[in-house]
């Protein structure tokens, strides 16, 4: 393509709501637009990078064995109904109701119309497997859109079910997809990693989460480098420690803390570590109010927490009740009010002594604190984020930390949706049984973005070649040099001619302009065609990735840079 005729308006100025590199410089290099809050137009040079990733998941799922099918995004209320979704599900469901008055949603997910379209038209075990996935808009009205792509509103994605007789044939299809995502990340050329995760709204017994490493990923990883082992901090399980010997009690003094409601204040105005500090949360549930105890340098991990508790909603958010007072909440000495409260502790607690905690009245905390004061806890659990350094819980290695930005999600589903909705089949005996499925997401335009998270510098993108708009850029510096616009023709057609999918900046602008323009953009190959180096023989190549910078003879121009293409492709798994 002429850059003459493509539509990408470049920006000098990124929007001041800009909150990550990936919304400023697709903004900026002309690939989106904002329209409202967390929706966005896709320009042209946008729509080229979306087809790529399209094309590669497309590839990889039918290798895989799924086939492709287009679901409608406007929903009726009845089937999330059956599925128990529609109340659960939350604001961030957007519903509506048509003409007739009948109620709708705009599909943020398609688990209950494809269960619906399944169970009209599979019947007998002899159909099973079948492994269906779209690509298409999905809509979900997050409370506080932010990071441009990364947090909208309205995005582009990849959902596939699988449905099978068993759970066997069915764990067979989840690593099947399973292998196929890995597959997917690696011919986008993205540095990534699978890690075990908590199955969040979808539900389902397992899932992995597909992370793209970043420095300004939402998501927090640890791995363990000796087994290899790798999770969200809020599913990863840390080593259970021993509880140190408990020493005698009855030691705890009251002291003024006037004002020290945190645990960094209070450490501080008593001179001990937050290690040395209890800390006493009160919760929420839809069970009652709960009493968590962690050790004051841990931080809470609500998803282990709701599944210890098997709750269906916790919520810290909230000023206590039971004559408990905020900010100097403590296990001993309880008001007679909060006695009967449910108390669960973690693992943390057990290694403390001497401690610090909440007295139970304003401005009071207890010094010199026992485990042998508190009240009779049962078993702790593991209820901490995990950490850097932390101990494996499977191994006992140490964990290292990560960054990163989720891009894919595969659960294991069983029997979630098909039980309820009852998508059944009939066995070799004749038994209706439900079908076990498996649910996997692909975020088509947040690999976009995340791809830009992870490759960019101050100029501009460093696109990975198999998803850039175009795999080579040809800049010719004069366009008013019959001779440079000659062999600029002849390179981009000779180019085009091999498969090279190929840019020429053929406009009336300055080579600066260019210049900062490819940058901006980010195509990965770039030819410099000028009369200075014709005069020589040569033509100018850069490596947009590398920096890399070499003079290459005109006359072997052509077979150089396809041969380049072809290793990339290759090396990136095209």
């Amino acid at each position: 393509m002429r850059h003459s005729v493509l539509h990408a308006p470049t920006l000098k100025e990124a929007p001041k709501e800009a909150e990550v590199p990936s919304h400023a410089l697709l903004t900026r290099a002309g690939f989106i637009r904002k329209e409202a809050a967390g929706i966005y137009s896709f320009l042209p040079l946008a729509i080229r990078t979306l087809s790529k990733i399209e094309r590669i998941i497309r590839e990889e799922l039918e290798r895989a064995g799924a086939q492709e099918v287009l679901l409608p995004t406007v929903q009726p209320a009845e089937l999330w109904m059956e599925s128990e979704r529609w109340q659960k599900y939350g604001p961030e469901l957007l519903r509506f109701k048509d003409r007739k008055g009948n109620d709708f949603c705009y599909s943020p997910t398609a688990e209950e119309v494809i269960t619906s379209l399944v169970r009209r038209d599979v019947r007998s075990y002899r159909q099973l497997p079948v492994n269906l996935f779209q690509i298409a808009n999905k809509f979900r009205d997050e409370i506080r859109p932010r990071a441009g792509l990364m947090r909208g509103r309205e995005f582009i994605m990849k959902d596939g079910y699988s449905f099978d007789s068993d759970e066997a044939g069915a764990t067979r299809t989840y690593q099947a997809m399973f292998d196929a995502y890995n597959r997917i990340f690696e011919r986008c050329g993205l540095a990534f990693r699978p890690v075990e995760a908590d199955t969040g709204a979808i539900g389902g017994s397992r899932s992995h989460e597909f992370q793209v490493l970043a420095d300004t990923g939402e998501d927090s990883i640890v791995s363990c480098a000796a087994c290899g082992y790798t999770a969200n901090v809020e599913k990863a399980e840390v080593q259970r420690t021993s509880p140190a010997v408990a020493a005698a009690g009855g030691r705890f003094e009251a002291v003024a803390t006037p004002g020290k409601r945190s645990i960094e204040d209070v450490s501080r105005f008593l001179g001990v570590t937050p290690a040395q500090v209890l800390k006493t949360l009160y919760v929420d549930t839809d069970a009652g109010p709960v009493l968590v105890l962690i050790r004051g340098d841990r931080t809470l991990n609500e998803v282990k927490l709701k599944s210890a508790l098997k709750a269906q909603w916790i919520r810290l958010d909230v000023e206590p009740t039971h004559d408990l007072v905020a900010g100097f909440m403590g296990p001993i000495k309880l008001p007679a009010a909060a006695a009967k409260l449910r108390v669960v502790a973690d693992d943390s607690v057990g290694t403390l002594t001497d401690f610090v905690c909440g007295g139970n009245e304003a401005d009071v905390h207890l010094r010199h604190a026992e485990r042998s004061d508190l009240p009779a806890l049962g078993d702790t659990l593991d209820l901490s984020m995990a950490g850097a350094a932390d101990p494996c819980g499977r191994c006992g290695g140490a964990f290292a930390f990560f960054r990163g930005i989720e891009v894919g999600h595969v659960f294991f589903l069983g029997t979630k949706y098909s039980l309820p909705m009852q998508c059944n089949f009939l066995d070799k005996d004749g038994a209706e049984r439900p079908m076990v499925m498996g649910c996997y997401g692909i975020g088509v335009s947040r690999i976009m973005a995340a791809a830009v998270e992870q490759n960019h510098d101050a100029q501009g993108v460093k696109w990975p070649l198999p998803i850039a708009p175009f795999e080579v850029a040809i800049l010719g510096l004069q366009w008013d040099d019959e001779g440079v616009v000659a062999a600029a023709r002849e390179l981009y057609e000779g180019l085009r001619a091999e498969g090279v999918d190929v840019l020429w900046d053929d406009r009336e602008l300055r080579p600066g302009q260019k210049f900062a323009d490819a940058d901006l953009i980010g195509h990965p190959l770039q030819v410099l065609v000028g009369r200075r180096g014709l005069d020589q023989g040569v033509v100018e190549f850069k490596d947009r990735r590398s920096g890399e910078r070499l003079n290459l003879p005109r006359v072997d121009a052509i077979a150089t840079i396809v041969a380049r293409v072809q290793a990339a492709r290759k090396g990136l798994g095209g």
